[in-house]
């Protein structure tokens, strides 16, 4: 998306917009495989949890730029 304004004769500013995955939809990643910490079968904390996500989230940025 870009809009372009004119200041002046000589002056020109260009607003520019981009999105990147604009619907994000969300792709988990494996949950944690491992149900104890040693032998003796000490359980982890974060057993079954999902801490990752697979791929990139939205990403917005904007952009000003004055032409003279």
């Amino acid at each position: 998306m870009t809009k372009e304004t004119k200041i002046s004769e000589r002056i020109n500013t260009q607003f520019r917009a981009e999105f990147f995955n604009i619907l994000n939809h969300t792709n988990l990643g494996l949950p944690a495989a491992t149900l104890y910490k040693d032998t003796a079968g000490t359980p982890t904390g974060f057993a079954g949890q999902i801490t990752t996500i697979v791929g990139t989230p939205r990403q917005i940025q904007f952009a000003l730029k004055i032409i003279f």
